[in-house]
């Protein structure tokens, strides 16, 4: 027999993960919004800030956790909102690297202020945090394995998800 949905636990974790999940986002597009910046942007502008200048789109896609073709797209409208180059790599005709400018480095330094998120988080004590995290990766390496991915790190400046508490 079938559950009900108030009674599938995986469910209603997945339901608090996604509604968590958008009231966050939510906080931060607006803390954002005052530098004229998407949280999309800034997840990309603090990506290259943390790999240095000359990424591929590629890699953006992978560390972004998007399609290729959906952040060739989303370049070219931050280039043109001044925020990055898209150059031709001189030893490969064929790729293109993508350089932050000096208006889109601005932009990630204000977004690496992150005041919505230092406002919220602390009201898990350090241990719970830990928790989350550890439950965080373990639902991350199985979503990674249920899509084929080989595991890899959540963010360019983290480590590969153990899945352990720490």
């Amino acid at each position: 027999m079938a559950k009900q949905i108030g009674e599938d636990e995986g469910f209603k974790t997945w339901v608090i993960l996604a509604r968590t999940r958008d009231a966050l986002l939510r906080n931060r597009a607006k803390e954002l919004h005052e530098y004229d910046i998407t949280t999309r942007q800034s997840t990309v502008l603090v990506v290259l800030e943390q790999l240095g200048d000359k990424v591929t789109p590629a890699e953006i896609s992978r560390w972004v956790f998007r399609e290729p073709h959906t952040i060739s797209d989303f370049l070219k409208r931050m280039e043109r909102d001044g925020l990055i180059r898209r150059v031709k790599d001189l030893e490969r005709k064929n790729m293109i690297r993508v350089e932050i400018t000096e208006k889109g480095r601005e932009a990630a330094h204000n977004a690496m202020k992150m005041e919505a998120i230092h406002r919220i988080m602390p009201v898990l004590t350090e241990a719970e945090h830990r928790q989350l995290r550890a439950s965080l990766e373990k639902l991350w390496n199985k979503a990674l394995e249920e899509l084929r991915i080989d595991p890899r790190p959540i963010f360019p400046s983290f480590p590969l998800p153990t899945g352990e508490v720490r």
